[in-house]
């Protein structure tokens, strides 16, 4: 899921105009594992998460099943550029307005770089959605059950198992031993590649909510007894990740402990991880699955010795995440197309020329919305003011086309990407790079898949100096045009 808070589209004001809090400088408490670059928990608007998702647009639904999933997650972006994943719950779900807002503020308080942790939530009238940080490179379900390009390496595997067992025991330490469903979907990853839990399983059960959504093979037996969620059930749910792991498989726990039992461990390996691991380091692997898969709770093991037998397991601890997981990574990680490149080297005038060979090609049902309103008066002029910034724009009169672009925004009748990338590149060539980015903010809140509106965005931060959002800016537009390629 990516899980985790919201924007890859658009917005939340400063602290002047809306009450934001401005974020701190990136600090890490290394000893504690809690990082101090998160801004605090704060309430946002509905209006600055619409924004954040372009009006929670389809293109940007992250989580399993889509749109038909009973809560939905969404990527977001915000308007200091901050990625989010935005969980928005369907309408029933939280009907006690201030018990979900005290419980979000309480896991709102967990701070730590095993979690993806909780930015804030939105509880207006019948809404209910939660603000996490939003990690790029998918969950663990998608690198174990469905990859692609290539199996999870034994040494990676082992890494997501001890920084899960670090961030349950992080929670309990804080007071929040209790995690809901905890499964491989709830494991995502990060810019770095490296595994981070999901806050979004540490809420309490909603109304309609169930604790485990999962098949109930793979429920704990106590649940099924008596329907609550206990710290020992998180454990339990441990175990089924760790079969996860080793089998590569979702296995139900009772064959997998058949399996052990009768001292088959070969039909329980993944058949990919051949000659990566020795005889003993599966061995305490399977050891610690059992445990964790006791039928009776006591017998289960906690959070913290669950990280104490894990740690002499890891491997080539010096390997970063990223190279294990075959992710691309900084410069690697984004081969940039020629209107990239033109965007890192602020080669204003190529890009313009792109702006103008382009046309108004992406402007999806515009032209038609424009010639169907023709017969007005005020049509008429909008579109007057249109064409005007349009010559004026061919021909580099960058000031003119700024006025005449501003008239035909300013009317509102029509709703144009095109006209506001535009006027970005305008106000860029004029060095005003916050209205840039502003406009190219707005026209992915328009059009939430069109490349162009980020590869402005990125252009605007290089000159804002904000070299960090830029390559991120940089990556997602790179994404964007790969995906626009593929199926032209």
């Amino acid at each position: 899921m990516g899980c985790g808070c919201s924007n890859l589209s658009a917005c939340c004001w400063s602290l002047d105009q809306n009450g934001s809090i401005p974020e701190a400088d990136n600090v890490e408490n290394e000893d504690k594992g809690e990082v101090d670059d998160l801004p605090a928990f704060r309430e946002y608007s509905i209006e600055t998460l619409q924004m954040a998702t372009s009006g929670f647009a389809m293109e940007n639904i992250v989580s399993e099943h889509g749109e038909k999933a009973p809560n939905v997650v969404y990527k977001g972006k915000l308007e200091n550029q901050r990625r989010i994943a935005v969980k928005r719950f369907n309408r029933s779900a939280w009907p006690d307005a201030r018990q979900f807002l005290e419980e979000a503020k309480a896991v709102g308080q967990l701070r730590n770089h095993r979690l993806a942790n909780l930015l804030g939530c939105c509880c207006e009238g019948d809404e209910r959605l939660l603000v996490a940080e939003f990690m790029p490179n998918e969950t663990l379900a998608k690198h174990l059950f469905h990859w692609e390009a290539q199996p999870m390496k034994w040494v990676m595997r082992l890494r997501v198992a001890l920084h899960l067992a670090e961030a349950l025991e992080y929670c309990t330490s804080k007071g929040r031993a209790l995690y809901h469903d905890l499964n491989a979907y709830r494991i995502v990853f990060d810019d770095e590649g490296n595994p981070r839990l999901s806050c979004f399983g540490l809420m309490k059960n909603s109304r309609d909510g169930k604790s485990y959504s999962t098949n109930l093979a793979f429920t704990p037996p106590e649940y099924l007894r008596t329907g609550r969620v206990t710290p020992e059930s998180v454990m339990y749910s441990f175990g089924t990740l760790l079969l996860d792991l080793l089998s590569g498989k979702h296995i139900p726990p009772s064959h997998a402990l058949d399996l052990i039992r009768d001292r088959n461990i070969q039909m329980l390996t993944d058949s990919c991880l051949e000659g990566q691991f020795s005889n003993d380091d599966g061995t305490e692997l399977v050891r610690l699955a059992s445990r964790c898969l006791q039928y009776e709770p006591r017998e289960r093991p906690n959070p913290k010795s669950l990280v104490a037998a894990l740690i002499p397991l890891q491997r080539d601890t010096e390997v970063p995440s990223h190279e294990l997981m075959g992710i691309l990574h900084g410069a690697d990680a984004v081969p940039l197309s020629p209107l990239g490149e033109a965007c890192l080297r602020m080669d204003l005038t190529a890009i313009h020329d792109v702006l103008e060979k382009l046309g108004y090609k992406d402007d999806e049902g515009a032209a038609t919305e424009l010639s169907f309103q023709m017969w007005t008066n005020q049509m008429q002029e909008t579109l007057t003011s249109k064409k005007k910034g349009d010559v004026a724009f061919r021909h580099k009169d960058f000031r003119a086309a700024l006025e005449c672009y501003t008239q035909f925004i300013d009317v509102g009748t029509v709703v144009s990407p095109t006209v506001y990338a535009r006027r970005s590149l305008s106000y860029l060539m004029s060095n005003m790079p916050q209205e840039a980015l502003n406009d190219a903010v707005q026209a992915q809140v328009i059009s939430p898949i069109w490349h162009i509106a980020s590869y402005l965005q990125a252009s605007a931060l290089l000159a804002l100096g904000k070299e960090d959002e830029a390559q991120a800016a940089l990556r997602e537009a790179t994404e964007l045009e790969n995906k626009k390629n593929a199926t032209s």
